[in-house]
Order: C-alpha cells, then sequence, then structure tokens
C-alpha cells in the first residue's frame, strides 16, 4: 500500500521501534526508510518525498545489519538484566526502556532507593548466562495477534516481541551503571562489549 510519502510492504524484516527497541534503519526499493511505525499488526515506512514506489510494485528491502546487530545485543542484555533484577528484587515495577545504537541501553525503575548494591550480582549473574554461551529459542505464543517470546532452557521463558541473538555469548560482556533519575526511581544503563 503506498499513502502519499508512507509505505506498508505485504512482508518485510524491518523492526518497528516497540517496546523501547529503536526501529531499523536501511532502504525499501532504494529509497531511505526515514522512520517505520506500527500501527496495529501492520509497519508503516515514511519514505522521502518524490519517492516513486506504487502499490504492488515488488522492492528490495534492506536494512543497516551492524546497527541490528547493535541493537539485538542490547536489546537482549537489557531481557537478561531486567529478567535478573526481578528476581533479585521481587515486586520492583519497571516504568521505562530505552534500546538505542549509541551503546547503552537503559531500564528504570519504581524503587525507593539505590540499587547500586545489587548491581555486581546481577551483572556476574548475566555475565555467567552469555559465557555459557546458550541457545536463545524464539517463538510465538500466539500466531494472529504476533504475540512472541524468548526463552533459555532452565532459566526463563518471557514474553517479548523484540529482536533477540541466537546464542547468549553473542551479547558479549555486559557491564552495568546505576543512575538516579529522581525520586524513587532507578536506573541501570546496560553496556556491551
Amino acid at each position: 500500500m503506498v499513502a502519499d510519502r508512507e509505505v506498508a510492504l505485504e512482508s518485510t524484516i524491518f523492526f518497528a521501534q516497540s517496546g523501547g527497541q529503536e526501529s531499523d534503519q536501511g532502504k525499501i526499493g532504494g529509497f531511505p526508510v526515514l522512520e517505520a511505525n506500527k500501527r496495529g499488526l501492520d509497519i508503516w515506512y515514511s519514505l522521502p518525498e518524490g519517492h516513486t514506489l506504487q502499490a504492488g510494485q515488488t522492492v528490495v528491502v534492506e536494512i543497516d545489519w551492524p546497527r541490528r546487530y547493535q541493537l539485538m545485543r542490547l536489546h537482549f542484555a537489557a531481557e537478561l538484566v531486567l529478567e535478573l533484577v526481578y528476581r533479585k528484587q521481587p515486586g520492583i515495577e519497571k516504568i521505562g526502556a530505552h534500546i538505542s545504537q549509541d551503546n547503552k541501553a537503559r531500564i528504570d525503575f519504581a524503587f525507593p532507593q539505590s540499587l547500586s548494591v545489587i548491581l555486581p550480582d546481577i551483572a556476574a549473574a548475566a555475565n555467567s548466562i552469555v559465557g555459557a554461551d546458550l541457545a536463545i529459542v524464539t517463538g510465538f505464543e500466539e500466531i494472529v495477534a504476533e504475540r512472541r517470546y524468548w526463552m533459555i532452557r532452565d532459566f526463563s521463558r518471557v514474553p517479548c516481541g523484540g529482536t533477540h541473538v541466537r546464542q547468549t555469548g553473542e551479547v558479549g560482556t555486559i557491564s552495568l551503571k546505576r543512575k538516579n533519575v529522581g525520586k524513587n526511581k532507578e536506573r541501570i544503563e546496560i553496556y556491551v562489549a
């Protein structure tokens, strides 16, 4: 479908911004994608003014793979850290997250005290899982609604529609930093090397 500067594709490899993870960058039919937004189950792409794509046209879709792979590594590192924080601090509330290409992810929590005391244990546990180079299984809990999950055997199964690496070892070494972002708000910044 084509609507002025926006197009929707029958099928795609693009990830649209969701769950705090930035969308892919790349090209459709040789035109740069300026933005990718999910509307219901469809993804609409904003292209530059004057693009020449037409409805029904076959196009080549290209993503910036190095950027996507870095986002996949950071996203899974953040998912792993989040799951470990939930285990260490039962009842803690996640209030935000962002995964960007600038080599950093973050997770924000509503929590009345510093999380710095648990960071060494969280980092050690995350790096142990990464070092074990375990398989990350992904799949659909519900295909029609496109509800996905990731799973590491004997660790966890987590609902998530983001992008994931195939093995934990692909993540690289995880380091964590605590940041106070306001009263009763804590942030964990996640880095991978």
